[in-house]
Order: structure tokens, then sequence, then C-alpha cells
């Protein structure tokens, strides 16, 4: 269920100049992977399967929770664009309330994103539930 983004970005201006806008603090831009994260995880080898994939549990009443708080909700997967039908039908199917889906993400893990905005990672580990704080060491760059 894509639904158009009527947010009203901060307008920003860095030495009399208009930068990037940026979301008010209090909504999350959740990327959201797919497989082996909301359903089973298929690989691209085999799409055949794609349109069956199980859901896992929570997955969906999470994720529409969000979406029902304000939140972006964009799934970000390495599925390839030729796959992008299916997966549409089987998130509408299943009823996932969405903003967008951004396919071929980079496959095999172990993600470094650089950004010169807040990014927050949230590994998934088998179940849904709601998000906690929690202090963990993370790379920065030297200042």
């Amino acid at each position: 269920m894509k639904t158009k983004v009527n947010l009203k970005l901060q307008d920003i201006k860095e030495e009399g100049q208009r930068i990037s806008p940026i979301l008010p603090e209090d909504v999350k831009n959740y990327l959201i992977d797919i497989d082996g994260t909301i359903c089973d995880d298929i690989p691209n080898e085999e799409p055949e399967r794609m349109a069956s994939a199980k859901l896992y549990p929570d997955a969906l009443e999470t994720i529409n929770n969000w979406f029902e708080e304000g939140h972006i909700i964009t799934f970000f997967t390495s599925r390839l664009e030729e796959h992008r039908e299916v997966t549409e039908n089987w998130l509408d199917t299943h009823g996932f309330k969405y903003h967008g889906i951004l396919m071929e993400k980079p496959r095999g893990g172990n993600y470094h994103w650089i950004d010169n905005h807040i990014v927050r990672a949230t590994r998934y580990t088998g179940k849904f539930t709601h998000l906690t704080e929690r202090t963990s060491n993370i790379q920065v760059f030297e200042e």
C-alpha cells in the first residue's frame, strides 16, 4: 500500500545556503530488508519462491504500527528490479503499509553506511519486538 509522504521537512540553512532538509526528530525513516527479515530468506537465484514466502511473526503488525505512528517505511532489498512486481504483490497481499521499495541493495551483509545524517542500525535477530535503547561500540571518523 504505497502512500505519498506528506511530511513537513525542516528547512535547514548553513552559512546562508540551503542544504538537504531533514525529518522532524520524532519521525523515523525505516529502511527494512525483506528476505530473512520479514519473511523466508529467498535468494535472487530462486525468484519462483518469492510469491509464496512465509511471513515472519509480528513483522506485519510492527511495521504497520510504525506506519500508523507516522514513520516512513521503505523496504530496502537485494532483490533485483525484475523482482519488483512479485515483491510489491507479496507485500500488498499480506497487507503491509509502506511508502516505497528500493531494489538492488548490495548483497552479502557487513554493511557500513556513511551519511551526513544520523544512521541507526538495528539487526533483526529472529523476532519483531519493541525497540529498546542499548549502548554499543561503533566506528566513527576521527575528529
